[in-house]
């Protein structure tokens, strides 16, 4: 699955603290602290090297040592001020208040009971530097589920007992299951639950919404090796493989899509490959980005996406006439 452009700068946002908190670390250690590839250090490392703040001359980008690098070694000689304290506004300080405080009230019941801490800690921090201004923040986070559910993933997740599952999936079909819980995860939009299904014998995200019904069973959860990668959806090697070819304007579906592979064009479109579970899906995609499509594989999918697009302007040219 390709990275997601934002997740890379929080990498190598974080890089930089990491590196001007130790002096000298391999690019194995560090590859082994973030999570990825020594080759994807390497890459990262190329990309801060011509950063920096505006003027872009030599002494305005952060900085390396080369000797250092050429040895295998990493050595932040300049940061450009990336690592000074955080400094937040008041606007943007009540703005993080609401948010700690939604994610402790909504989610603070699932969570180990040490990240329980660290978040309470941090949301009792902000809140006295922020003052009055505090007193006046009254959010809730909506984690889109029926209250009994909800109760009942948060009690499970907190005990670490099994689940039992009425779950609807995108294609409206409706299965019982059981799984251990693991743990939340949300990304913009949406709450997901991430479990060992037991059905399947492996992890799976539901999401939190489409849980009909949740019972807590007697049976104590047990521990599944999880990857890193886990709560972040990625369509198994079953699904059919679709290749679309899109015109710059629509990057966002590269960064947002859980895509294999983006290929880059010399004239500023791009291909991406994707596995495809739910055809249903892949319509409402290319039907987003339809005035940027120049090119969907295979040729079925394509005459596929084609006839929905004409039975949908058939249906508003009829409600359309009707209205007139």
């Amino acid at each position: 699955m390709a990275e997601r452009a934002s997740d890379r700068l929080l990498r190598m946002l974080g890089m930089i603290t990491y590196l001007d908190r130790h002096e000298g670390v391999s690019v194995e250690e560090i590859a082994d602290q973030f999570g990825v590839t020594t080759h994807q250090v390497m890459s990262d490392i190329d990309t801060l090297w011509v950063t920096g703040t505006p003027g872009y001359y030599p002494h305005d980008l952060i900085d390396f040592d080369a000797a250092s690098y050429e040895q295998g070694v990493v050595r932040l000689t300049e940061s450009r001020g990336m690592t000074r304290p955080l400094r937040l506004g008041a606007r943007e300080a009540v703005a993080l208040v609401a948010a700690l405080r939604a994610l402790d009230s909504a989610l603070g019941s699932a969570m180990d009971p040490e990240r329980a801490a660290v978040l309470r800690s941090a949301l009792g921090k902000l809140t006295a530097a922020t003052g009055d201004a505090a007193a006046a923040v009254d959010v809730r986070l909506s984690v889109d589920a029926a209250p009994e559910v909800a109760s009942a993933v948060a009690t499970a997740l907190q005990e670490g007992r099994r689940l039992h599952l009425r779950y609807v999936n995108a294609a409206d079909i409706t299965t019982e299951r059981d799984v251990d819980p693991i743990r939340l995860a949300t990304d913009d939009e949406r709450t997901y639950l991430l479990a060992w299904c037991l059905l399947v014998d492996g992890e799976r995200l539901f999401r939190i919404d489409r849980v009909l019904a949740a019972r807590v069973l007697d049976e104590p959860s047990l521990v599944h090796p999880v990857s890193d990668q886990a709560h972040l959806f990625a369509p198994g090697p079953e699904g059919e493989l679709v290749t679309l070819h899109l015109t710059s304007r629509a990057r966002w579906v590269a960064e947002t899509a859980p895509v294999e592979v983006v290929r880059n064009h010399d004239d500023g479109s791009f291909e991406v490959d994707l596995r495809i579970v739910q055809e249903s899906w892949l319509r409402h995609v290319v039907l987003q980005v339809a005035d940027d499509v120049l090119d969907v594989r295979p040729r079925r999918v394509a005459e596929e996406v084609a006839a929905s697009a004409r039975a949908a302007l058939r249906a508003y040219g009829a409600l359309a006439g009707s209205e007139a």
